[in-house]
């Protein structure tokens, strides 16, 4: 791990714009002396202390309360001062210049969470939790960071860690003692355990996957020919009306974005132009942006209406549909046609008959949405994972389960248990290297 830095950082830590308050956050060695070039006098740690804000020249720049938190006891583990202050843009910008003519230099995004990482005070996991719970969209992917933040994913991952470091003690024993007639392994049930963190860490990956979904939700995007109700449909799923509705072909000229949650899983859904021959240079440029979002899509939900059935312009959009994409086609308008929603299943995939105007069988289509994105979890152990997360989960499992499978040859097992270790240590940041701490950390704002 990279030695902690041992310069002085400021950077404005409040959201852009104008609010009540605003906060200015500086962190360093021994900034004692700092803090007294505000406040006029000795710092008391941990107590907010009124003070008039002032600049190189003495006039007043802003008055509100100052926070001092000496090292070790702080959010970064080194000295840091907060500037609480009126949140006006200016005022903050201010603020911000002073701190740098008094010697700091301006944080790079994600700087002060990074410090905590390398000074101890988090390790990479629950420093990245920080950022899930800033961009948490919904409140179960909060709670989720939450929980990741306090530790509790991180104490999942060194117990495990624990117990492969004793494996590969037990396995370590027995080939530098091989002529010893107690058998190490089998006294200490050492293949049993190694299939217990088999389990274990299946269950984990998957508790992982249910979380990457609360993190990053599923792109839906609704496709069709003109006036099939693609509009309808998003304004139902939203609650509210979101896009324009009328009896007028291609009404919807661009493409729509709306976020919904169901059971806490962000559903990003996209309302696009109705696919059709046209000579309308707008809706063809409406079009054009519709396969652009198809091509990103995770789920297409492709209507139809009901009173016409799949046309041959409707097999044309099909057949043009990425393969690899998932695919749920909604018969739409059953009120007109006096039919029952319903779910059936065939050889050409999922298909939901629903009146999305009516409100009929829409929250079929919400099950169909859940089940393919895969969500089965409704507990409070899910775990709000990141790709790089789930790749070290099924690198350390696939390299457990080697080493089970290598039980005859005790060299090979031990590598294979070293490297299960290795990547299970990668979560938290035992054996991460400094480029992808930069491209970690960049990921966060200015400010934290």
């Amino acid at each position: 791990m990279a030695n902690p830095p041992s310069d002085t950082i400021a950077a404005i830590a409040t959201a852009p714009g104008r609010g009540g308050i605003g906060v200015v956050r500086i962190s360093g060695p021994k900034l004692s002396a700092l803090v007294a070039s505000f406040s006029g006098r000795e710092p008391q740690a941990r107590v907010a202390q009124f003070a008039r804000f002032r600049d190189g020249s003495g006039q007043l720049i802003d008055e509100g309360l100052l926070l001092y938190f000496p090292a070790p006891h702080s959010f970064t583990g080194e000295d840091v001062i907060e500037l609480q202050g009126h949140g006006g843009p200016v005022v903050m910008q201010m603020l911000l210049a002073r701190c740098l003519e008094l010697g700091a230099r301006l944080a790079e995004p994600g700087e002060f969470t990074r410090r905590a990482f390398l000074n101890g005070k988090l390790d990479l996991a629950q420093a990245e939790s920080v950022a899930d719970l800033i961009e948490a969209s919904t409140a179960a992917a909060a709670r989720s960071a939450v929980r990741s933040l306090t530790g509790s994913f991180s104490k999942e991952v060194h117990g495990l860690c624990d117990r492969l470091i004793d494996l590969r003690m037990l396995v370590e024993a027995t080939l530098d003692f091989p002529d010893e007639d107690v058998d190490f392994l089998v006294e200490a049930r050492a293949f049993e355990r190694v299939a217990v963190i088999v389990n274990e860490l299946s269950a984990i990956l998957d508790r992982a996957a249910q979380g990457s979904l609360l993190r990053n939700g599923l792109h839906v995007v609704l496709v069709g020919q003109p006036n099939v109700g693609k509009s309808s449909l998003l304004n139902r799923l939203a609650g509210e009306e979101r896009a324009i509705v009328t009896d007028i072909a291609g009404t919807t000229r661009d493409a729509l974005r709306e976020t919904i949650q169901i059971e806490g899983i962000p559903l990003h859904i996209t309302d696009t132009a109705g696919l059709r021959d046209t000579t309308d240079e707008v809706e063809k440029i409406g079009i054009a942006r519709t396969w652009q979002e198809i091509d990103r899509a995770d789920v297409v939900v492709r209507l139809v209406d009901v009173r016409n059935g799949a046309t041959d312009a409707d097999a044309a959009i099909d057949a043009r549909l990425p393969a690899g994409v998932e695919r749920i086609t909604v018969f739409n308008k059953v009120d007109l046609v006096e039919r029952q929603p319903e779910r059936l299943e065939g050889q050409e995939g999922v298909q939901l008959f629903l009146s999305a105007k009516a409100g009929q069988g829409v929250d079929l289509l919400r099950s169909e949405l859940l089940r393919v994105a895969g969500w089965h979890r409704h507990g409070e152990d899910v775990i709000l994972a990141r790709e790089r997360h789930l790749v070290a989960l099924r690198t350390a499992l696939a390299h457990t389960q080697a080493a089970l499978e290598n039980r005859q040859a005790l060299e090979l097992m031990a590598e294979e248990l070293r490297l299960a270790q290795e990547a299970i240590n990668e979560i938290t940041g035992e054996f991460t290297p400094d480029d992808l701490l930069g491209v970690i950390f960049s990921r966060f704002c200015i400010g934290k």
